[in-house]
């Protein structure tokens, strides 16, 4: 059974795609922050990453770009959600932060579970 770390400030959200994910057979772990989440990525060792960008303690670029350094975590895939790109003149999220950080694949917030189900399916069949 495939393991999904989903990351993301939103306890809200966490629980929304986790129970659809769940729904779909996969294992779901569950992180409510930046800080956290990587602290997960090293324990738990996901098969795929659904990682928010804007998070108070440490964000998902961020987080990105130290996964994507580390050599035993270079290759999980990160499914970023952002919100960014459609209020980037808001943010102090740039859009070349977000091509910088590697991430494998982006999904626009609002998300739809189905979507990030659909994409999570396509990242773990790499």
């Amino acid at each position: 059974m495939p393991k999904v770390l989903v990351v993301d400030d939103d306890p809200d959200l966490v629980e929304t795609i986790t129970a659809f994910l769940e729904a779909q057979d996969y294992e779901v772990i569950q992180a409510y922050g930046g800080i956290e989440g990587l602290q997960k990525v090293r324990s738990e060792k996901p098969d795929v990453v659904v990682l928010d960008v804007m998070m108070p303690d440490k964000d998902g670029f961020e987080v990105c770009k130290e996964m994507k350094a580390d050599p035993s975590l270079s290759t999980i895939p990160v499914l970023l959600l952002t919100a960014v790109g459609s209020k980037i003149h808001e943010s102090r999220y740039t859009l070349r932060m977000g091509m910088e950080t590697e991430a494998d694949d982006y999904v626009d917030k609002p998300v739809d579970p189905e979507e990030i189900a659909t994409r999570v399916k396509k990242l773990l069949s790499r």
